[in-house]
């Protein structure tokens, strides 16, 4: 008599994106990345032994809920920080995670966890994912670049996410464009996420209510001018209000600026745009294409560059984080 034996359930990985206000945490299947069998979301804590216990708590969560529909848990976990993350895994320095630097995440979360862990940068791994699975995929050379609280920047070029010779490539929140511009959380002053992010609209937004305009934002935001941010000038321009979409406008030239930079510098085939920011869609991208077009060089002797919207939404970190965690199993 023969006997059988079935076939193990594939094995179930965990991608975490870890942000400056968030963190979530996704278990995917690395056949089918795209089929998310359960989620987790937590608020970024403060410090770095409290980062350390939420991840670890959210792969615990994951487990759980893998446990109740009868899974195993997940066999890797891979995580995407905002922040410089070298080769080993160490969060050497994060701008929106006040007081973390050298932090050794790899070693930490894999002790408290048991299971293997890799680390890279957050906008790698969305790079990552929109480069398999969404907006770049078939493209050989990409940019991405998530415009949410700063800007994010993840490069591909041969097909294979750019780390850099310490693992710091892809900061171009960072790049300066006004050495006498506004302070930025990294310590200088002028970055272009200071003028081309979230937090560069909102600011942009208070500058027009202090003229005497955005009256429509500034009742969204509560009736204090003080109060307005980038969210309330893209649901104001989404509702038709002018100002708002003019603000949008001033708001696309800058980044188009950074955007024109990258491709003289990288000549990607495609620029792909994510973050919370795309939710202005074409009231944002429209503007940028058309200011890029001035701004890059020898525009009319070059071939065309896609600026699109990414395709994963808030998911793309985690699902690239579950791609890097997929090599471990």
């Amino acid at each position: 008599m023969t006997s059988t034996t079935s076939p193990a359930a594939p094995a179930v990985v965990a991608g975490l994106d870890l942000g400056g206000t968030k963190v979530l945490a996704a278990a995917v299947a690395p056949a089918a990345p795209l089929d998310v069998r359960a989620e987790v979301r937590r608020d970024t804590p403060r410090g770095a032994a409290a980062l350390v216990d939420a991840l670890a708590a959210a792969v615990a969560a994951l487990d759980e809920r893998l446990a109740a529909d009868g899974h195993d848990g997940v066999a890797a976990v891979g995580v995407g920080v905002a922040g410089l993350v070298d080769r080993a895994g160490v969060l050497r320095f994060a701008p929106n995670l006040p007081g973390v630097v050298d932090l050794d995440v790899r070693t930490e979360l894999a002790a408290r966890v048991g299971r293997p862990v890799t680390v890279d940068n957050d906008a790698n791994c969305a790079a990552l994912a929109e480069h398999r699975l969404g907006a770049s995929a078939g493209s050989r050379s990409s940019v991405l670049l998530t415009l949410g609280t700063g800007i994010g920047g993840g490069l591909v070029i041969d097909g294979a996410v750019q780390r850099g010779a310490f693992g710091f490539a892809g900061e171009p929140g960072h790049m300066l464009v006004d050495p006498h511009g506004p302070p930025c959380p990294c310590g200088r002053r002028g970055c272009w996420e200071r003028f081309a992010s979230g937090s560069g609209l909102g600011r942009l937004a208070r500058d027009a209510a202090a003229a005497g305009r955005a009256s429509h934002i500034v009742e969204l935001a509560g009736g204090d001018p003080e109060a307005v941010r980038g969210e309330h000038v893209t649901a104001a321009a989404l509702a038709g209000d002018p100002d708002a979409a003019g603000i949008l406008v001033e708001l696309a030239w800058w980044v188009a600026v950074g955007v024109a930079n990258l491709v003289d510098l990288l000549d990607p085939e495609i620029v792909v745009v994510g973050g919370g920011l795309v939710a202005a869609g074409e009231l944002l991208l429209g503007p940028v294409r058309e200011a890029y077009a001035g701004l890059v060089l020898a525009h009319d002797h070059r071939p065309s560059v896609p600026v699109v919207a990414a395709r994963l939404g808030e998911r793309a970190g985690a699902l690239g984080a579950a791609l890097l965690a997929a090599a471990e199993v």
